[in-house]
């Protein structure tokens, strides 16, 4: 065991983008503490190997309070398309610099100052809180999660097709959130990516560009389709409410608009070498036998 290990706080660690940041900071040294909502979710965090538990609510001062004492570290990600998500995101920023926390990741979004996007904008104001304050923050602004590709992976392998609500041609910049996960780990252990606010993505791909690689590691065809948003929403039974269904409809339409703009400067500089590609990650979805794997786990 190493002496002083840092202890880092993982906020919604069980999240299904949270939880991988969980082996990238054990395999620094660190140990890992969570935030999660409940007993159900604290059982969960412990067979990820999570050292200690606390059960809280970000809505909850005196819990903030209690997860951040002693910590030296913090990563948040907030929960998507939630009303309160920046009021939360700067309940744990100030929970965190009250209780002297060094070291503050912050999972935000790439593009936030397009306010257009209600979820985009709702990260500005967490950023603008860790700006304000004398934590050492990373700020990570992440494009489009290549996992929402593994979470269509069940019905591409039954149908043998790929929809997304806009155009097939159109371009969005993607990352395979395991790269964001090391970049947050790197910041929270080490002092390079200190006061650094970074867009991470892999590049830029169509959803043609997705399934000819889905295609090639099939050895067989894979169509790609238009459904509408209300097709694609029943498909995906996203558990939202109509009005952060609203906020989801407004984000494709911006893509079918616009597209979604990203390069992998920033990531590659981060990690110290190439991230991974979509072809990576489609290779190892084809790989799998089970489609249903740990890699697509369920959310928070």
């Amino acid at each position: 065991m190493v002496l002083n290990q840092p202890k880092i706080l993982v906020v919604g660690a069980t999240g299904k983008f949270a939880r991988w940041v969980i082996p990238e900071l054990m395999r620094r040294d660190t140990v890992v503490h969570a935030l999660v909502r409940n007993d159900a979710r604290a059982a969960v965090a412990r067979s990820l190997g999570v050292a200690e538990v606390f059960i809280g609510d970000l809505r909850n001062t005196d819990s903030l309070a209690e997860a951040t004492r002693g910590m030296d570290g913090v990563f948040h990600i907030g929960p998507a398309f939630t009303p309160d998500e920046a009021a939360m995101g700067i309940a744990i920023v100030e929970a965190a610099e009250r209780n002297g926390v060094k070291k503050f990741a912050f999972s935000s979004v790439i593009q936030p100052t397009n306010t257009r996007l209600k979820n985009h904008a709702s990260k500005i104001p967490v950023e603008e809180a860790l700006y304000s304050s004398r934590l050492e923050y990373t700020i990570l602004q992440p494009a489009n999660f290549m996992q929402n590709i593994g979470i269509a992976w069940p019905s591409i392998i039954l149908h043998g097709r790929f929809g997304e609500p806009f155009p097939e041609d159109i371009k969005i910049a993607r990352v395979d959130y395991r790269d964001v996960a090391e970049v947050a780990a790197i910041a929270l252990t080490e002092d390079k990516l200190a006061f650094a606010t970074l867009e991470l993505a892999a590049g830029m791909f169509s959803r043609n560009d997705v399934v000819a690689a889905i295609s090639a590691e099939l050895g067989r065809p894979i169509e790609a389709f238009e459904p509408s948003f209300s097709e694609w929403v029943q498909s995906a039974r996203l558990p939202y409410s109509e009005q952060q269904m609203h906020l989801l409809s407004k984000i494709h339409e911006h893509y079918r608009n616009y597209g979604l703009g990203g390069n992998s400067l920033s990531l590659t500089a981060a990690l110290g070498r190439e991230p991974r590609s979509l072809r990576d990650y489609i290779r190892e979805l084809a790989r799998q036998n089970d489609p249903l794997t740990p890699h697509l786990a369920k959310d928070s």
